[in-house]
């Protein structure tokens, strides 16, 4: 028995639909978090990085950001890049065991730096971004405990250390992860600084969303043509279609 032709679109765009939701959830970015980026560098390099903090508040601002520096892991070298609006505060400690440079002793080191004066309204993101180095050669990554305070006096812990094997915690701690010296991942500066809207809640979000907007155009696409054939082939069962001429 033929399906009518109202009904298999329906059925069509049933389809389409419901595949083109699932594409949606499944590009949808994860949770946002204060992150670093880049997220690699070599051991041993002068490397720039940038603190990247979303506002996840729907009604509050955020107002400042500091970051704690691996104590464990002083470096001798720490440059703040100003970010226009913003003042960075540089807290150093006095160092036990001087560290030995190309330019001699190294006596203290930064232990915190604190973003404060500037405000990312909800929806939007900041970037801070530093030049450090060198890198240490003996570990495999720089764990950067951060606290976010927000307008309201709120202030969220991003210091928990994520485990191997295991789900990543409520609130990481930015991470820059070491690579071996002269590898193919580079030192590379993040953007300048700017403050942006947010697309999708998360880093990425216009490419995200250009992605999935892509590839439910292609389903759509896909169920275009399904019907098309389905229309075609009723066009060929019609009632003259096997009809012959005779001399």
């Amino acid at each position: 028995m033929s399906i009518p032709r109202t009904r298999a679109f329906k059925r069509l765009t049933a389809v389409a639909a419901a595949t083109g939701a699932t594409v949606l959830l499944v590009a949808a970015p994860a949770f946002a978090h204060v992150t670093v980026s880049p997220t690699t560098a070599p051991k041993g390099s002068y490397s720039t990085v940038a603190f990247k903090v979303p506002n996840e508040e729907d009604n509050a601002d955020t107002t400042k950001l500091q970051v704690f520096f691996p104590a464990d892991e002083p470096l001798a070298s720490v440059e703040v890049q100003p970010v226009p609006g913003w003042t960075a505060t540089v807290t150093k400690t006095k160092l036990a065991k001087p560290i030995t440079t190309d330019d001699g002793q190294v006596t203290e080191a930064v232990s915190s730096i604190t973003w404060s004066g500037g405000a990312i309204k909800p929806g939007e993101f900041q970037q801070f971004p530093v030049a450090l180095g060198p890198l240490p050669t003996n570990t495999g990554k720089l764990t950067f405990k951060a606290l976010q305070t927000y307008g309201t006096d709120q202030v969220v812990r991003w210091i928990d250390i994520p485990q191997a094997g295991q789900a990543e915690p409520a609130h990481p701690a930015p991470t820059l992860t070491l690579t071996a010296a002269g590898s193919d991942a580079a030192a590379t500066a993040p953007a300048a600084p700017t403050t942006a809207a947010k697309q999708g809640s998360g880093s990425g979000g216009s490419d995200d969303t250009a992605r999935t907007l892509a590839v439910v155009g292609i389903v759509l696409g896909a169920a275009g043509v399904g019907y098309g054939v389905f229309a075609g082939r009723r066009r060929g069962a019609g009632p003259d279609s096997g009809a012959g001429t005779t001399a």
